[in-house]
């Protein structure tokens, strides 16, 4: 098979590589389900982990792409992406099959567990880094946004069902097979890595469009993006958004798990219940941002996101177990439907801000900028969680009369709660750097939020409440400015 790439593809090429794109996708998708979220931090806690070693394993896949420079001086010196993108996947996914066969022969350590998992994701940085590169010159750019959130729904769908198979499969060997549990881990590794290594022999079929990257110095070439006053403000915006947030995030599991005692069925149906609000939306999402502009869903998407993290503050106030879940099932709604503009839209403002010849150094600079902020973020996360392990803050209303005496819960702060309400008001006011990026295309907020609230409401019959969500940030954020001027 010739795997070097070709001055000009034809349309019949294109059609075939974005068809095989969207199946290695569907592989890559199955192995991330199978090692990842829930399950990889049910693992950990199973292997004794404490939380600084969660809020570890959470910055690893973002620290990692500090090393994408090395992507850039691959690229520079070889000038084949495909190659080095499943050579990177290859390796990357070697280490899995690893994990799972020292946990299921041997006894596995935590320690083990994020020893390899650090050359995970650091062959997946790489390789990413190349293959994002690649596919800006592949997918026409007038049909990213519907490209793309047509291959993640296909994923999602897949996550969904995964998910669901393996939540039941883990509880059921808990509840009768206990002393088997982590052997399942390790055979979800094993199955991971094979599904994976598949993946990246399907993605050597895809053809790579001729792109040469200057053969300038590395540091001179990274210098570039932060000269551009327009990217640097998307960098400062994404920084502050990832930081905010992987404070949080990690947690929300390990507090589902651990403080709030739900099961894994419940835990991986209530993220099913996220991921099908994005299936059902991210193809909206994709026609608005190709529409308009991807800064525009941002500023719609994010706010929503803002205030499910403060939902989470409210989680466990009451005991009773009714209350707590209808919460978190319009917390997993909501974030869901968020999720899914904002993961768009953050990686086609990045491809779409980035110039063609310079697209790879472009994206290298965004992704190792915000793996500092995202990767440092968790480890504080987790030092926080240990040092509000001992803290609380109860704020209450109460009533008392002749017949009826009793206490309302307002507020009830107390350990990974702290963490949530930092993390939501970091993210607020992450969102005033969003106000500085310019974007071509660029369409006012509230003409799109008009358009969008017609849309649900034709739809969905559900404009009311989606439609003040979208809106609440600019209210608060002005009352704010008021109050401080």
């Amino acid at each position: 098979m010739n795997v070097r790439p070709k001055k000009s593809l034809s349309e019949g090429e294109v059609q075939a590589g974005l068809k095989l794109v969207v199946t290695e996708g569907l592989a890559t998708e199955a192995m991330t389900t199978l090692i990842g979220g829930a399950f990889l931090v049910a693992m950990a806690l199973l292997l004794g982990a404490n939380n600084l070693q969660i809020g570890l394993l959470a910055a690893l896949p973002t620290f990692t792409n500090i090393f994408q420079l090395l992507s850039i001086w691959l690229v520079q010196r070889y000038n084949n992406r495909r190659v080095i993108s499943v050579t990177g996947s290859l390796l990357a996914r070697l280490p899995l099959v690893v994990i799972g066969c020292l946990s299921f022969f041997a006894s596995g350590s935590i320690q083990v567990l994020i020893f390899f998992l650090f050359f995970y994701y650091l062959f997946a940085s790489i390789a990413g880094l190349s293959w994002n590169a690649w596919m800006k010159d592949l997918v026409p750019g007038n049909r990213l946004g519907a490209y793309f959130s047509r291959r993640s729904s296909y994923m999602q769908t897949l996550n969904v069902v995964l998910s669901l198979c393996l939540a039941f499969l883990i509880d059921y060997m808990k509840d009768h097979y206990p002393a088997y549990e982590l052997a399942t881990y390790s055979v979800m590794f094993i199955t991971a890595g094979v599904i994976g290594i598949g993946g990246a022999f399907i993605l050597v079929r895809v053809p790579e469009p001729e792109s040469l990257l200057a053969r300038e110095n590395i540091f001179l070439l990274f210098k570039r993006p932060l000269q551009d006053a327009n990217f640097r403000k998307l960098l400062m915006f994404n920084s502050a958004w990832v930081f905010a947030l992987n404070i949080a995030i990690p947690f929300f599991t390990v507090y589902m798990l651990k403080h709030l005692g739900l099961s894994m069925t419940y835990v991986i149906g209530l993220t099913v219940v996220s991921q099908l609000c994005s299936i059902l939306t991210i193809r909206m999402w994709g026609r608005f941002s190709d529409r308009y502009s991807n800064k525009t869903i941002l500023a719609i998407a994010a706010p929503v996101y803002i205030l499910c993290i403060i939902g989470w503050c409210f989680v466990g106030i009451y005991s009773k177990f009714l209350a707590n879940m209808i919460l978190l099932v319009l917390i997993h709604i909501f974030t869901g439907v968020a999720t899914a503009g904002i993961n768009l839209s953050l990686t086609n403002i990045g491809l779409k801000l980035a110039p063609n010849e310079h697209a790879i150094v472009y994206l290298s600079t965004k992704n190792i900028i915000t793996a500092v902020f995202s990767s440092v973020a968790p480890l504080i996360g987790g030092i926080l969680a240990d040092y509000f392990a001992d803290r609380s803050l109860v704020i209450n209303a109460a009533w008392a009369g002749p017949k009826l005496n009793k206490v309302f819960h307002l507020v009830s702060l107390h350990d990974m709660n702290f963490l949530f309400l930092i993390g939501a008001g970091l993210a607020f006011f992450s969102l005033e750097f969003l106000l500085r990026v310019k974007e071509v295309g660029e369409v006012e907020k509230d003409i799109v939020v008009r358009i969008m609230r017609s849309s649900i409401k034709n739809n969905l019959k559900e404009n009311f409440l989606i439609g003040n969500l979208i809106s609440w940030h600019d209210q608060l954020w002005g009352l704010f400015k008021k109050k401080s001027h």
